[in-house]
């Protein structure tokens, strides 16, 4: 299932990374990275359709959704 999601992301313009962190106590963090807005926009359009499509019975909360832009990388 993250292969087919991954390769969705892929597809969407400006797409540079995508990151799944297992927070422990059953929270997952994903982050994507795109190179502008639009593409970041794109995904959680993207997401959201492939979360309810398939995901949305086994997750026990609606998916949070933040955006903003990197201040700082290392």
């Amino acid at each position: 299932m993250d292969e087919e999601f991954v390769a969705l992301l892929r597809r969407v313009p400006g797409f540079v990374a995508y990151y799944w962190i297992d927070a422990g106590d059953g929270t997952m963090v994903s982050t994507s990275v795109f190179d502008d807005r639009a593409g970041a926009e794109e995904s959680v359009r993207q997401a959201a359709d492939f979360v309810a499509d398939k995901l949305a019975s086994l997750l026990p909360n609606p998916p949070q959704v933040s955006a903003g832009q990197v201040v700082a990388a290392g």
